[in-house]
């Protein structure tokens, strides 16, 4: 018994050392091969909300919203390319505003793209004085994002398109948007469409959950049984999760990952290994508040959509915000992050996945953050 005792005691002086020495090894940069401003001076003082997709010929296009401030009425959808093998965004260009036919003009909101195989490449917005009374919006480009059609509205105002994040492709060929409503309570929803925009189906608000989980702006993974995960923001100081084993008809309840969420934005993408890989800020709000600062700015991956292994820090400065990214993988295996820099520029991020390493995350504690106590919160916009 005390040999075995003897024995357990060493194994687990060297798992520690190992953990330790692991850690005392990690940058939380490797992997990442460019980190660059879009822009560095722009026609307005303010953005957010950027959203990126690789378009038919390999080019990145990113969009964002960016005026005076967050809910002005002179905040436009801004879009900027980068050709494939260039090393320079192009001149963001104004392609949508708020300016309506009669009344007031209204701001606009959360750009999301994307490229329809083969086809157009769409381009869905909001419309509208505030979340819980926007509307979607949808513009196309034949070019590539060089050049966009002219609005048009998606079929009642019930329907707004993907909220955040990305649409993806179900293997039925139908186009899943995940999106979301606010104001009487967050709730979860799916809207999708047979032939990328021509016509649309509601789907059912999703369950909150035994703890009523406010939630909002879900990203959509794949698991090799077939079922599809939606990973979302919360109110509940944890990010959520729900699946789908019928190709998103309908859902789980929703449940509290082991992971922290400060009510800010998230995204996902399911990677051609399998693999999972998340991007967020990793901070749970001080005392039993729903909002935390918005920073650091971290990228985890994951086997099963559950227990996730930290990878990176993007960014780590006391000075908030770092938000609102965007993750795809393009057809290189690259992963593309863009993101909110403060609400002053959006940032982005080329990083090769295989030269990720990840350490376990447990008890939702970012490795090396054992002792960190958030001591501040900044009260953030949306």
């Amino acid at each position: 018994m005390k040999t075995l005792k003897t024995t357990l005691l060493l194994l687990t002086v060297i798992l520690l050392g190992s953990c330790k020495s692991a850690l005392e090894k990690k940058t939380w940069k490797e992997g990442i091969l460019v980190d660059e401003f879009i822009y560095d001076k722009a026609p307005y003082p303010s953005c957010h909300a950027a959203t990126i997709v690789e378009v038919t010929n390999g080019d990145l296009v990113a969009s964002w919203f960016g005026g005076t401030a967050e809910r002005n009425p002179d905040v436009c959808i801004w879009v900027s390319r980068k050709a494939k093998g260039s090393d320079k965004w192009s001149e963001a260009i104004n392609v949508a505003n708020g300016i309506m036919k009669e009344g007031p003009r209204l701001p606009t909101w959360n750009p999301v793209l994307y490229q329809i195989p083969g086809g157009d490449l769409m381009l869905f917005y909001k419309i509208g004085p505030k979340p819980s009374e926007w509307w979607g919006v949808i513009r196309t480009s034949s070019d590539g994002g060089k050049s966009w059609s002219d609005a048009k509205n998606m079929p009642s105002k019930d329907f707004l398109g993907p909220i955040k994040n990305k649409p993806v492709l179900l293997s039925d060929g139908t186009l899943m948007c995940p999106s979301s409503i606010e104001g009487d309570g967050w709730r979860l929803r799916m809207e999708t469409s047979p032939d990328f925009g021509k016509t649309w189906h509601m789907g059912d608000t999703l369950s909150r959950g035994k703890k009523q989980i406010n939630a909002i702006q879900p990203s959509i993974l794949f698991h090799k049984d077939g079922k599809i995960q939606a990973i979302s923001r919360t109110r509940n100081r944890a990010l959520a999760s729900t699946f789908s084993s019928d190709n998103g008809k309908t859902w789980t309840d929703l449940e509290l990952l082991d992971l922290p969420n400060n009510n800010s934005g998230t995204d996902a993408v399911t990677l051609k290994n399998g693999k999972h890989m998340l991007v967020y800020n990793h901070v749970l709000p001080p005392g039993d508040l729903a909002k935390g600062p918005r920073t650091p700015l971290n990228v985890s991956i994951s086997n099963d959509g559950i227990h996730w292994n930290a990878a990176l820090i993007l960014e780590d400065s006391k000075i908030s915000q770092y938000s609102y990214p965007s993750m795809i993988q393009s057809l290189d295996g690259m992963v593309h992050i863009v993101y909110t820099w403060r609400r002053e520029k959006i940032k982005y991020v080329k990083i090769d996945p295989r030269k990720l390493v990840a350490l376990t995350i447990k008890n939702g504690i970012w490795p090396g953050d054992e002792k960190k106590v958030v001591t501040a919160v900044k009260a953030e916009e949306e």
